[in-house]
Formats: C-alpha cells, sequence, structure tokens
C-alpha cells in the first residue's frame, strides 16, 4: 500500500488552522497542525477531523504541540508569527517573526530532511531568508507563498472590474510581498485578450493601487487580525503543486541568484514548482517600467535583509 503524503502546518491561527482545512479536504495527504499553544491544535484538529465524514475526505488530521508528530512530512507550512495590527506595516514584524520562523524551520527541517518548507510568515520575503539559514536546506526547497496571494487578489479585482470569470483571468504579481510589488500589466490577458482591450486605464490603474493595499485593506476591515482565507488557499495550492509534482508556473518567492538582474535575494518571482520546490525560475520579458519597478521593489526587500542581518 503506498504511502500517503503528509503536510505539517506550523501555526494553529486562523491561517494554519485554514491551510489544513484547504489541504484535507483536498486529499493532498495526512495532515499534522501544530502549535506551541497546548490545546488549540488538537481542539482545531480533532473539529476538523470530525468533519470528514460530512464531506467525504479521507485526510487524517493531528494537532500537536510536538515536532515528532512532523517528523518525514513531505511539505511544512509555516504560518506560524505575529499578525499585523490596524497602523502596522509588514517591516514592524520583522524582529519578532524572525525569531519564531527561525526556531520552528530549525525543529521542522530535523524532524524532516527531505521537506520542502513553504513560508507563509510575514515579512514574507524576509522570512523566507530566515528559514533558508534556519533550515539548512538547499535554496529550491524553501520557497515563499507571496506572488499567489497578490495575484489572487489582482485577478479578482480584474474579473470584477471587466464583469468576466476569474477562471479567465491570467496575470502575475511579481516582487515583494508589500507596497512595492509589481503587478505586471503588459501580459495580463482576459483568455488571451489584452486586458487594456476591456478595462481603461485609469480603472487599471486604480486595481493596481488596491492590489498593492489588498493586505491592509482587509486590516482596517477586520481591525483585530488579518487576511487568512486567501493567504492559506494560497499556500496549499503550492502544496499541491508540490506533492502531485504538477510543474505548475506560480508566481513565488524564490531566491534569485542572477534572475531579473536579482542575486541573493528572495522575490516574487515566475517559476515552476513540483516535487523538488523551485524546479526553475522563468525570467520573463518586462516593460522598461515593470523593470524599473522591479528592481525597486528588490532594493525595498534588500532594506528589510540589511536589517535582519543587524538583528
Amino acid at each position: 500500500m503506498p504511502r500517503r503524503f503528509k503536510i505539517t502546518v506550523i501555526g494553529a491561527g486562523n491561517v494554519g488552522a485554514t491551510a489544513a482545512h484547504w489541504a484535507a479536504a483536498r486529499e493532498l495527504g495526512d495532515v499534522v497542525l501544530l502549535d506551541i499553544a497546548e490545546g488549540i491544535p488538537q481542539g482545531k484538529g480533532l473539529d476538523l477531523y470530525e468533519a470528514s465524514p460530512v464531506y467525504g475526505f479521507d485526510s487524517r488530521i493531528t494537532g500537536t504541540n510536538d515536532y515528532a508528530d512532523s517528523a518525514d512530512s513531505d511539505v511544512v507550512i509555516i504560518t506560524a508569527g505575529l499578525a499585523r495590527k490596524p497602523g502596522m506595516s509588514r517591516d514592524d514584524l520583522l524582529a519578532k517573526n524572525a525569531g519564531i520562523v527561525g526556531g520552528c524551520a530549525k525543529s521542522a527541517a530535523e524532524k524532516s530532511p527531505n521537506a520542502v518548507i513553504v513560508v507563509v510568515s510575514n515579512p514574507l520575503d524576509a522570512m523566507c531568508h530566515v528559514a533558508l539559514k534556519a533550515s539548512g536546506f538547499p535554496k529550491n526547497r524553501v520557497v515563499g507563498m507571496a506572488g499567489i496571494l497578490d495575484t489572487a487578489r489582482y485577478r479578482a479585482f480584474l474579473a470584477e472590474a471587466a464583469n468576466v470569470s476569474v477562471k479567465d483571468i491570467q496575470a502575475m504579481v511579481l516582487g515583494g510581498h508589500g507596497d512595492t510589488m509589481v503587478p505586471i500589466v503588459s501580459t495580463t490577458n482576459v483568455s488571451g485578450v489584452p486586458i487594456t482591450t476591456l478595462i481603461p486605464q485609469d480603472k487599471l490603474d486604480a486595481i493596481v493601487e488596491r492590489t498593492r493595499k489588498g493586505g491592509i485593506e482587509i486590516v482596517n476591515h477586520l481591525k483585530t487580525g488579518s487576511a487568512y482565507y486567501a493567504p492559506s488557499a494560497g499556500a496549499v495550492q503550492m502544496a499541491e503543486a508540490i506533492l502531485k509534482d504538477q510543474r505548475r508556473v506560480l508566481p513565488c518567492t524564490a531566491l534569485c541568484e542572477g534572475e531579473f538582474g536579482i542575486k541573493g535575494l528572495y522575490v516574487g518571482v515566475p517559476v515552476i514548482l513540483g516535487k523538488n520546490g523551485v524546479e526553475t525560475i522563468i525570467d520573463m520579458p518586462l516593460d522598461d517600467q515593470e523593470k524599473k519597478d522591479l528592481a525597486n521593489s528588490a532594493a525595498a526587500v534588500q532594506g528589510l535583509v540589511d536589517t535582519l542581518a543587524k538583528l
């Protein structure tokens, strides 16, 4: 009997618990929900498992405080860390979350040396650097979920404005996961039709800006929390691509070594995602403004990394 895949989600807050939900419901494998808070992962894990007869999924869900239960995971999704509050930038989270993510990555890597780590914790680009160093993994097996979320928001706003199905919007958002992200308008289309044919430039400009502020828009609505449905869905889409070796072309935060003129830095770029994590970074053509914007975004990420080095 073939072995089931195993997915560990570290952090049983809204993002982590919802990621466990998506992964179990899609029957990607058995799910371990891990958190330092006693009782929280156990309770949420049991509750989710008790939903399996209703929706008919056969994934086993284990809630735990012990990394031993995560042993031999195929994918580890790190969501642990402090969430943003109103008035708090992603940069404000840097020092506190670096300690949390580093500890999670180190412990997970010790128990699952062949796993692919998917980082969701913010500030995401910087946390990928932390996870890479703490895990000791090769760069292809530490990848961040950012571009998928940013692109999902962009696609949702475009579909709404053009009054078309979200399924038919092809688009990518690259760069750092923050205010400097770069929606690639030049290649955005609706089933091959350039987006500029369907949406006037002023509305496109507004959608680009709304995409960049997408996270804080939700924070401002919620007051005491941040987004979790879309971020967790993005992480699970990545896990599925890895586990099933789908070789999906997705915008993910990957360590660039010269691609797009960026070297030694985790930035959102198009990748082929498969069983080895980041199989390839696709150095796609950009127009002059997009190249400039991506360089600016990379510089912002470099600033975070430089700050990180001083902590």
